[in-house]
């Protein structure tokens, strides 16, 4: 390829060179120039061939496979800002969800405190009636009980001061009479 080109330029030169002496002056010899150029053409195209094709390949190989991995770091970096836009949206609707049930809860325990407070309230209510009803009965009948006792103390201090035994019937119509003046009092 290149090789008849040199060898013209070797001719050129050396028609050229022959004209000026300039070849017998620094003692060159064209037969070893044009082996040298020979020699030269043969490791070039063999290094060629051998070494720069080879590395050029395995370089243009590794261009792409870096450009690959450049294009797949970017589509790593889109998804992954996706992703982090999605889980941002997540936290922020479950951060919502975890407020609304946190109001629910409070709603839903204030409800039952208030229930439980009016329920304990009107227990409270019922006891302090039952126990006035209590009161007003235990009242009634120590009233019964101290009007029945008193009565009988009547009648025994009766039957002292006077000295003698009353039959029932005295005894009863006395009782009767201390309770009709003691409901009076």
């Amino acid at each position: 390829m290149t090789l008849p080109l040199f060898l013209a330029a070797a001719a050129e030169a050396h028609a050229h060179a022959a004209e000026s002496g300039l070849a017998e002056k620094f003692g060159l010899e064209w037969k070893y120039i044009a082996i040298q150029a020979f020699s030269f053409l043969v490791v070039l195209v063999v290094l060629y061939k051998f070494g720069i094709k080879p590395t050029i390949a395995t370089m243009e190989e590794r261009n792409a496979k870096i450009a690959s991995g450049l294009q797949h770091a970017e589509e790593m970096q889109a998804k992954l800002a996706a992703a982090q836009q999605e889980s941002a949206a997540i936290v922020k609707k479950s951060q919502a969800e975890a407020t609304r049930i946190i109001e629910d809860a409070r709603k839903s325990a204030k409800d039952f405190a208030d229930k439980q407070q009016a329920e304990a309230t009107a227990r409270a209510a019922e006891t302090i009636t039952k126990a006035q009803q209590a009161i007003e009965l235990e009242h009634k009948k120590m009233l019964a009980d101290a009007r029945t006792e008193i009565a009988r103390l009547v009648v025994t201090t009766t039957e002292r001061v006077l000295a003698k035994k009353l039959t029932d019937a005295d005894r009863s119509a006395y009782n009767d009479a201390a309770s009709r003046e003691l409901t009076n009092v």
